[in-house]
């Protein structure tokens, strides 16, 4: 769930980060009654990307402009949405702009700081320009001046950013989020720091411990409904996928880039399970060795999955039972398949053969697991173990393939 900027500027505001003068508008009229000084820039209040480049950010030298123009941003859409709120915020006089962010990275289960010294920058592809700095243990403030350095940053600069980058991380455990992000983060020519756009990514699963955010929680779902329900990624861009590579993976980072490799690879995804956490229809605490058996067991009961394509890295609690549990699976003989494996409404699958599984595990603790499982896929044929994403990912495309009978 992402927050809208006057909602994050609110959290910085409140935390200490810097940010500039502003005021909510729920109605061009407001500005009639605009507590900050001219010149000003109206932002629109949605959550679809590139606002500038649509038309959703304008600036204003009177009221009369600023009326004229809040007219303009509130019957926009952008995205298909129309803006409810839009931010009336001071300008800002920058000569250098920062990408700032922490974010948890699911590959290694822990919390990352990234910088960089240019703006209006994706992290996920920023590549080399990106600067990071992993969390390994209890943060300290050595992981933000760490990370300043990292930058290029010396003497107030780096004191000021690293101030910054300790607020962001205060934050981000404080409520639970999965990123945190000041884009950008500018400096004046006095050297004073500015946030002037932020985002904020909350868990949803968290959300039910803090009540300060259910209710805005219950606003934003109603007009951007989560695709990822119960742990399944069950829509793509909107549409349901019914195809025949089950994915399964410990992190939601990992299973959409699962999902992304099978797909450019020609395969046809199907349903996806973050086993990460647990199902919101748990009733009570479960393990990830419990996920992963109710997993396996959703994706079989799926009669149009003929491939189950696990994808595992880092941690895993446990990881001496995974094994067993895969083990167990593949060697169902096909009754035990109908008794154990059923739909919803409780009928049978119709399913007379297990599907291939295709596993894929990364990480010195789950050796022991990979080492077991090559030596039992020697006696199964639907099993196999692979050593990186990419052979098992077109493993899986081609496992499903439909094979073609020559004349």
């Amino acid at each position: 769930m992402d927050l809208l900027e006057y909602q994050v500027k609110e959290w910085f505001g409140k935390i200490g980060i810097p940010v500039l003068p502003s005021q909510r508008i729920d109605h061009p009229t407001d500005l009639k009654r605009l507590k900050i000084g001219f010149p000003i820039v109206l932002k629109s209040q949605v959550h679809g990307a590139e606002r500038a480049k649509a038309g959703g950010v304008r600036f204003a030298e009177t009221t009369i402009d600023a009326i004229a123009a809040a007219q303009n941003i509130f019957t926009l859409p952008i995205w298909g949405e129309l803006p409810e709120v839009v931010l009336a915020e001071s300008q800002y006089d920058a000569n250098q702009e920062f990408y700032l962010a922490v974010v948890l990275d699911t590959a290694v289960c822990r919390p990352v700081l990234l910088g960089c010294k240019e703006a209006n920058i994706d992290w996920e592809s920023a590549g080399e320009k990106m600067h990071y700095v992993v969390v390994e243990q209890e943060f300290s403030p050595f992981y933000a001046r760490r990370l300043a350095l990292k930058m290029g940053l010396q003497g107030t600069l780096m004191q000021s950013v690293s101030s910054v980058l300790q607020k962001m991380y205060q934050l981000f455990v404080q409520k639970d989020l999965d990123l945190v992000e000041i884009n950008p983060l500018a400096v004046n020519p006095d050297g004073e720091v500015m946030a002037l756009n932020g985002k904020v990514r909350v868990n949803e699963r968290s959300i039910k411990r803090h009540p300060d955010l259910v209710e805005m929680a219950a606003k934003i779902i109603s007009r951007h409904p989560s695709t990822e329900i119960n742990g399944i990624l069950g829509d793509w861009d909107g549409v349901q996928m019914h195809g025949k590579i089950g994915i399964l993976g410990n992190g939601t980072g990992s299973v959409m880039a699962t999902l992304d490799l099978v797909a450019n690879a020609g395969g046809n995804p199907g349903v996806c399970l973050n086993l990460r956490h647990a199902f919101l229809t748990d009733t009570t605490p479960t393990t990830f060795s419990d996920r992963l058996e109710t997993g396996l067991k959703i994706l079989a009961a799926d009669t149009s999955i003929e491939v189950i394509l696990i994808n595992f890295l880092g941690s895993i609690p446990q990881p001496e039972e995974l094994a067993g549990i895969i083990a167990k699976f593949v060697q169902q003989d096909k009754n035990e398949l109908k008794l154990n494996i059923v739909r919803s409404n409780g009928s049978k699958i119709g399913r007379d053969n297990l599907p291939t599984l295709v596993v894929r595990l990364a990480g010195s603790e789950l050796n022991a697991a990979k080492s077991y499982l090559a030596t039992l896929k020697t006696h199964s044929s639907a099993l196999v173990v692979v050593e990186n994403l990419d052979e098992a990912v077109e493993v899986a495309v081609r496992l499903a393939k439909p094979t073609t009978k020559k004349k």
